[in-house]
Parts: structure tokens; C-alpha cells; sequence
């Protein structure tokens, strides 16, 4: 998969912005502040339907408009596609392919990217949170259907979560416990399919790390990850720091059968029921579980030095680009490097280049020309205020689109 041409309107700090892109190695260079990363950043909105750097849409358009557009043309196999994004200040976000219209949401089946960035070092020290979501993009990049099960399963747990606030505000209990039996069955079914997916996602993603931390570390230091799962008693989540009743009733062992999981998810709801009721807020589902992340049988939280987890963060997002690759009948997916050689010593340096080399096209971004290893540079963009210095001659301009219509039924529910 490439990206061929890049168009950008009213995104970020770019006015206009029209970037085109070769196979291989492209290097964005330009001070910080100037603009090299909201080029990749919205490319990688493609794929994820969210940025890297800011939770919601908003902060994505251009202070003075009401929309931002990104439109992109991209090859597989020898065939173009275009697909356009239209971010909007107020109402749902709208969808173009080959200017026809398609829901928000379908947009990621037609673009596979893997982004690594500073900002993925959270993934190793940071909360529980962005380690799920590191694992659910995942999933649906491999299993695009999958977002709807996530999705459903967001609804759910909104709807159960109001009615255990509302069930603690008014002290009632009898008549809300019958409706929360319904809520709890449809938890269960949902999540449980989460939990049997990212299960199964781990174990084919692990020996992927192995093979890349060791790429990237020069050494090799037993990467580990498995999931702790809150429906097993795991605890310590972000969203809640109150201590939750770690007594189980049942376990179950990896890989995991949808039925163990069902059966241990909904002895763990009556458990924890109480609590829940008390406090107003599910207590265990997939929305709390995590990933625990070792390093010679220690977790890399806590215990491993600075290089080790910029290596297990780097390794976990490389290992994510080779099991789609390995996966996908769309070819490599574009590799994105947003400002990550100046965290790295030289030797990292060469081996992180070593190991992207052979991708079908691979973005990278950096303040110095000099960071970035000599054999990706051999396209270089400069940035600087926004504006493109430096273009690739004699590619054709993309076509102008028209505004997104609506999407019909008021199906565009957007990310973030």
C-alpha cells in the first residue's frame, strides 16, 4: 500500500497543504512547531479514525474554521483509490471514497498505517488505558467488523452505568436489579467477544515483539506480554482508584474458550454486584483489563531503564507492521515515523532503520536531517510555517473534491 499524494485543507496549522509521496523512504525536516507532523498525523487519522496527540477532533481543524479536510490518494496492487475526510467543529464527520459517499467509520478498511511516536512510550509506563487501545486498533485493522463489537459494547456499558448511577441515586433497588440483568447479558456477550479476540490477537502479536525487540534493542532480554484480565480479579485500572474485591470464584487459562470467558464474566458481575451498585460504575469488562508488559520475567513498568522501554514501545509497533503484513491481502501497511530518531542513541538508530527498510513506503519526520539514518533520506520534504518547501516534480495534482454530502440515516458517527 502507498500513499501517492497527500491534500490537506484548514487542518492543524496548514491553510492549503498538497504533498506528494514516492515508495520507500520519506523524510519530513523541519523545526519544531512548523508542521512535519500534522502532515503524517492526519494520515494516520486514516487509519484510526484519531490522532496520536489529542483525544477529540476538534483540535484538528484550524482555529478559524469550522471544518477540516483530508484527502488522500492512495495505490494498491496498481489500483488508486481516493479517500477524503471531512473533521467538522459541529455535527457528524463525513466520508468520501472515490467521491462517493461511505460511513465514518468503514474509512480505516481502505488504509492501514502504523504510527509510532514519543508519544508511545506510554505504552510501556503509562495507563492501562492506552495499552487497550493500542490492542483494539490492532484488532480492527486485522478484523475491521470488529469496531461495530467495540462500539456495542461502549453503548452497553453507558447504558448500564447510567442506570447504576441512577439506581445509587435513588437507593431503589428491586425494579432496577431486573433491567440491570438485561444490561448484564448483553455486557457479557460483547465483552466476552473482546476478551477471546485481544486473547488471541496477544498470542500471535508475541513472537512478532520477540523477533523486533530484538531487532531493535540488539539484545535479547525476554519480551513478555500477556493480558490481566478485571473479570480474574486483576485491579489497579485507571478509570477507578478504588479498590475492588479481588476474590474469584473461577479461572481460566490462555488461549481462552468464549464459554470459560462468559462463565467467569458474569460470576464476576454478581461479585463485584454490590460494589457496583454503591458506586455507580461497572466494575470489571474489557473496558478495565490490561496488558502486562515483562522484561526478563519483570514488568517493564517500573523496572526497565529508559533504552529498554523505548525498545519494547518501538518493538511492540514494529511487531504490529509485520503481522499485518503478514495478515493482510492490501500489502505492507505505510510505516510512519513521527520524530523518534532523536530519542534514540546511533546504534538504535541503525537497527530501527534496518528494520523498516524493506517496507513499501515508510514517513518519517525529524527536526535534524542529520538524526535520521542516511538511507532514509533519500526523498526529503522541508517544512517550515506550513508551507511545503520541497515537492516531488511531475506528479498530477489530486482532483478537486466536492464538499461530503451527508451521510444518509445519520450514520456518521465519528471517533474520538
Amino acid at each position: 500500500m502507498l500513499v501517492r499524494h497527500l491534500s490537506l485543507t484548514d487542518y492543524r496549522n496548514y491553510a492549503s497543504a498538497e504533498v506528494s509521496l514516492r515508495p520507500g523512504a520519506n523524510l519530513f525536516v523541519g523545526s519544531n512547531g512548523q508542521g512535519k507532523t500534522n502532515l503524517v498525523e492526519a494520515l494516520g487519522y486514516l487509519s484510526t479514525l484519531g490522532s496520536h496527540r489529542v483525544s477529540g477532533d476538534r483540535a484538528l481543524i484550524r482555529s478559524t474554521e469550522q471544518s477540516a479536510i483530508i484527502r488522500a490518494r492512495l495505490e494498491n496492487d496498481g489500483r488508486e483509490l481516493l479517500v477524503e475526510v471531512q473533521l467538522n467543529r459541529e455535527g457528524a464527520n463525513r466520508a468520501q471514497v472515490n467521491r462517493s459517499v461511505v460511513k465514518i467509520r468503514e474509512i480505516p478498511r481502505y488504509f492501514s498505517s502504523v504510527l509510532f511516536a514519543p508519544e508511545d512510550l506510554a505504552l510501556v509506563r503509562g495507563d492501562p488505558s492506552g495499552r487497550r487501545r493500542f490492542l483494539d486498533q490492532l484488532l480492527v485493522a486485522r478484523i475491521p467488523r470488529l469496531a461495530g463489537v467495540q462500539a456495542d459494547y461502549e453503548r452497553v456499558l453507558k447504558q448500564r452505568n447510567t442506570l447504576l448511577k441512577s439506581a445509587r441515586a435513588s437507593g431503589v433497588r428491586g425494579t432496577q436489579l431486573s433491567t440491570l440483568d438485561i444490561w448484564d447479558e448483553r455486557l457479557v456477550a460483547l465483552g466476552s467477544e473482546i476478551i477471546v479476540d485481544r486473547d488471541a490477537l496477544v498470542a500471535r502479536l508475541r513472537p512478532h515483539v520477540e523477533a523486533a525487540y530484538l531487532a531493535v534493542a540488539g539484545a535479547d532480554h525476554s519480551p513478555r506480554l500477556s493480558l490481566r484480565l478485571s473479570i480474574l480479579g486483576a485491579t489497579g485500572d485507571d478509570d477507578d482508584s478504588a479498590p475492588v474485591d479481588a476474590a474469584v470464584s473461577a479461572t481460566i487459562a490462555s488461549p481462552y474458550e468464549r464459554v470459560e470467558v462468559e462463565q467467569a464474566f458474569r460470576a464476576a458481575l454478581a461479585r463485584v454486584r454490590r460494589q457496583e451498585l454503591d458506586r455507580g460504575i461497572t466494575l470489571c469488562g474489557p473496558h478495565r483489563d490490561d496488558i502486562l508488559f515483562e522484561l526478563n520475567a519483570l514488568p517493564a513498568k517500573g523496572y526497565a531503564s529508559h533504552g529498554e522501554s523505548w525498545s519494547f514501545a518501538l518493538g511492540l509497533k514494529l511487531a504490529s507492521a509485520d503481522l499485518l503484513r503478514s495478515d493482510s491481502a492490501t500489502g505492507d501497511p505505510v510505516v510512519i515515523l513521527d520524530d523518534v530518531f532523536a530519542e534514540l542513541d546511533a546504534a538504535r538508530r541503525r537497527r530501527l532503520a534496518a528494520s523498516v527498510a524493506d517496507y513499501e513506503q515508510v514517513l518519517i519526520t525529524s527536526a535534524v536531517f542529520d538524526d535520521v539514518p542516511e538511507q532514509l533520506t533519500a526523498h526529503t520534504v522541508r517544512i517550515s510555517a506550513g508551507t511545503i518547501l520541497d515537492e516531488v516534480p511531475e506528479v498530477p495534482e489530486v482532483p478537486e473534491v466536492p464538499e461530503v454530502p451527508e451521510v444518509p440515516e445519520g450514520d456518521g458517527s465519528h471517533h474520538g
